[in-house]
């Protein structure tokens, strides 16, 4: 059973940083992408930033330069670094894990990443 463990959403000041972590587990099958998706009040979701197979990885516009995604493959944890947060970057932040079909695709639970003076 795939699990995703997402840890490290909070509050933040405009300006400040976070770290967020996914633990992974029971994962079966080989991966297409892995990564981070968030979803804002009233909103869709929307992807973040996102490892694809192969090893490159894909970012939203709207984050490139403030966030920075990484891996410790040993611990099967995927990190989400933010810098210079802004009070758009409020959202509920999501660990997605997809395979190569559309059957294996999980979400892990949420983090609140809330940026507010």
């Amino acid at each position: 059973q795939v699990q995703l463990v997402e840890s490290g959403g909070g509050l933040v000041q405009p300006g400040g940083s976070l770290r967020l972590s996914c633990a992974a587990s029971g994962i079966r099958f080989s991966i297409n992408t892995m990564g981070w998706y968030r979803q804002a009040p009233g909103k869709q979701r929307e992807l973040v930033a996102i490892f694809i197979s192969g090893g490159s990885t894909n970012y939203a516009d709207s984050v490139k330069g403030r966030f920075t995604i990484s891996r410790d493959n040993a611990k099967n944890t995927v990190y989400l670094r933010m810098n210079s947060l802004k009070p758009e970057d409020t959202a509920v932040y999501y660990c997605n894990v997809a395979g190569y079909d559309l059957l294996r695709n999980y979400w892990g639970q949420g983090t609140q990443v809330t940026v507010s003076s």
